[in-house]
């Protein structure tokens, strides 16, 4: 079952393209940080991985065993700004983690194949 939305997708776009122009407050900067995890979740279901983009949200996502107490065994985690770029092309999946602005561990933790967003794109 795919996370429940609680960004309206209307506004969550509204809110990525604000980021995109660089037109975004915080407050629109973390709502299209959670809209693009609740994304995520949406075209990724499952809960294997869990992504954390602090202090703006967390999400599981990716198929596979679930996780159920302490540290998870699939955790991608970065800041804000790379997440965003990631989620809408601006930056590819590879990128992030050379420059080690992502730290993923697992083996279920490359979401390259995820990235970008089509949601999250620029229209």
């Amino acid at each position: 079952m795919p996370a429940r939305r609680r960004t309206d997708p209307a506004t969550g776009r509204a809110a990525v393209a604000e980021w995109l122009t660089g037109t975004a407050d915080r407050r629109s900067t973390t709502t299209a940080v959670r809209f693009t995890l609740e994304e995520l979740a949406d075209v990724a279901p499952g809960n294997a991985v869990e992504v954390r983009v602090p202090p703006a949200g967390a999400v599981q996502a990716v198929e596979g065993p679930r996780h159920t107490r302490g540290t998870p065994p699939n955790v991608v985690e970065t800041d804000v700004q790379t997440w965003l770029a990631l989620a809408t092309g601006r930056e590819t999946w590879a990128e992030a983690v050379a420059s080690g602005r992502v730290h993923a561990s697992g083996e279920r933790a490359d979401l390259a194949a995820l990235l970008p967003l089509q949601a999250a794109r620029q229209r």
